[in-house]
C-alpha cells in the first residue's frame, strides 16, 4: 500500500522486504568501494582458520542491502511520499554472520510516532535483517521524519 504521510503508518504495522543472495562478487565490491579489503572477508585460507570457517561479508554490507530491500516494496511503501529526512539510527548490533550465499531480508515494525508540529512527525521503527533461516544477522532503529497530512 502506498504511503503518503505520517498518519498512513500505525504503531505494531509490520513491513517485510523480498530477499537478495549475497555473493562473492558482492564482497569484492563493497571491499573496492570501501577500501576495507579484511581478510576475514577476501581471503579463504585466512576465514578458515577463524570462527566462522569461512569468509563472511561485512556487517556494514548486510546492513546497506539489507535495509534498502525494503525500497522493493515500492517507492512509497517503506518511506511516505511526503519523507522528509532520514532523522537517525540508533543501537545497531551485528548479531550474525553473512556467509557467501546467505539469502537475506529485513522486517521492519514501527514502533512509535512522535508528532514533532503540526508539519511533521517521527516515525521509530524496529529494523532486523534475517537470513534464509531467519537469524536475525543486523538489528537496529531508525527515526524517519515525514511530513504530517495537510488539515483540511
Amino acid at each position: 500500500m502506498e504511503k503518503l504521510h505520517y498518519e498512513d503508518y500505525a504503531i505494531g504495522e509490520k513491513l517485510k522486504s523480498p530477499g537478495r543472495t549475497i555473493t562473492e562478487t558482492d564482497i569484492v565490491m563493497f571491499s573496492a568501494f570501501t577500501g576495507d579489503w579484511h581478510p576475514l572477508h577476501t581471503n579463504v585460507e585466512f576465514a578458515k582458520k577463524t570462527i566462522f570457517g569461512e569468509r563472511i561479508a561485512h556487517g556494514m554490507l548486510t546492513l546497506c542491502v539489507g535495509s534498502a530491500l525494503m525500497f522493493r516494496l515500492g517507492l512509497y511503501a517503506a518511506l511516505p511520499k511526503s519523507f522528509i529526512a532520514f532523522y537517525g539510527m540508533d543501537s545497531v548490533r551485528f548479531t550474525g554472520a553473512t556467509k557467501i550465499g546467505d539469502t537475506i531480508h529485513c522486517e521492519v515494525e514501527i514502533e512509535g510516532m512522535e508528532a514533532k508540529d503540526n508539519q511533521r512527525g517521527v516515525i521509530t521503527a524496529k529494523n532486523s535483517i534475517k537470513n534464509q533461516k531467519g537469524e536475525d544477522l543486523v538489528i537496529y532503529t531508525t527515526k524517519l521524519l515525514c511530513g504530517r497530512r495537510p488539515k483540511a
